[in-house]
């Protein structure tokens, strides 16, 4: 299935102040997760975040949430952000059935929330490149394990190639300095 931008909605998991220096790459995962944002707000793809205990783990660290709106993020207790209430209502009203992953810990909140995204009927797709937990291990299950379960695992490029469709575009060119 080719990742279409009228089709999907970008979901920034978990990416805190708190978390993100015990992440593994987190630097490299924040970049590319950067990448998704400019692209998404270049080309109207809707996007929803989320903060899991922000009280504890602290809120979207600042170079994301600097370019997120407050009503995009979503406050969580649950792992998976389709569990926490209200979550699947505010899915459903952006009216996209893709949805493109990206966030922290691969293993816990990334995995829970692809699975019951992907089992609620949407098609989940995760972003590798833009994902990361603590221990390598734990990365490598929660992307084995995706795979497994038909999460598609995809990088940064795919997506903004297949959001973008075709080259020599005026968006293709106002892209084109996220992909070099």
């Amino acid at each position: 299935m080719i990742i279409r931008r009228d089709q999907s909605l970008l979901l920034i998991v978990d990416i805190q102040e708190k978390l993100a220096p015990a992440i593994l790459n987190a630097d490299q995962a924040i970049a590319n997760t950067a990448k998704l944002i400019q692209a998404a707000k270049h080309l109207a793809v809707p996007m929803l975040a989320s903060e899991q205990y922000p009280r504890g783990l602290g809120l979207t660290v600042p170079s994301l949430r600097n370019v997120l709106s407050t009503e995009m993020i979503v406050e969580k207790s649950h792992f998976s952000c389709f569990a926490e209430p209200g979550f699947s209502e505010k899915l459903r009203a952006q009216g996209r059935h893709q949805i493109v992953i990206c966030g922290m810990e691969a293993h816990v909140c990334v995995l829970q929330t692809a699975l019951d995204i992907q089992s609620a009927g949407y098609s989940a797709v995760v972003v590798a490149d833009a994902v990361s937990s603590r221990r390598i291990e734990s990365y490598e299950l929660a992307i084995a394990r995706m795979r497994t379960a038909g999460v598609g695992i995809v990088s940064t490029e795919m997506v903004l190639f297949e959001w973008l469709g075709q080259a020599g575009t005026a968006e293709f060119k106002a892209l084109l300095p996220l992909i070099r």
